[in-house]
């Protein structure tokens, strides 16, 4: 019987993660980086976030608001992340996404958020802006479904009083994390 060694290893993958990888170039850039890990087959890492306004002002209207979630997703996936799901109300965004571990939350969040807020103001010319604090909370496989729903029906959970405070935080205008 023949012993088995790493390369008699089959690439693993899964929808939406691309295949393994068996070996690594010699030099790696920050792109290269990003784009190796986007082709791990073993990270699964889901997350929840959200975030407002600027001064939770009601500025996400009909006329933007499709708008405004398509260059969130473009930007999202621009810096490798894989998005679920994207919703929201007139004064907030919720947005699930698998970020790749090469690129930290921040700098994801930051991205989104000011390319998303050049867009309205530049293109759409609408003065629009976002406070600075988000929330951001990591969840299973299990839940992703769970949750993906929850911000589809966004604008249903406000109107009809079934919101989780958890999903909620955003921490501005007064809020606090105590």
């Amino acid at each position: 019987m023949r012993r088995m060694n790493a390369c008699d290893v089959p690439a693993l993958s899964a929808p939406g993660f691309g295949p393994a990888r068996r070996s690594l170039p010699a030099k790696l850039n920050a792109g290269m980086l990003i784009s190796l890990v986007q082709n791990m087959a073993h990270w699964r890492l889901f997350y929840h976030f959200v975030w407002s306004t600027k001064l939770r002002q009601p500025l996400i209207t009909e006329a933007i608001e499709a708008s405004l979630y398509n260059v969130i997703v473009a930007k999202a996936e621009e810096v490798g992340a894989l998005v679920h799901a994207v919703g929201g109300i007139e004064d907030h965004v919720h947005l699930v996404a698998s970020v790749p571990p090469a690129v930290s939350l921040s700098e994801f969040i930051n991205r989104v958020k000011g390319s998303s807020s050049h867009f309205v103001n530049h293109a759409l010319d609408v003065p629009f802006a976002w406070q600075a604090e988000y929330g951001v909370l990591s969840f299973g496989g299990k839940q992703l479904g769970f949750v993906v729903r929850y911000v589809k029906h966004q604008r249903e959970h406000h109107r009809d009083g079934t919101i989780l405070p958890a999903l909620e935080v955003t921490y501005g205008r007064g809020e606090s994390s105590r």
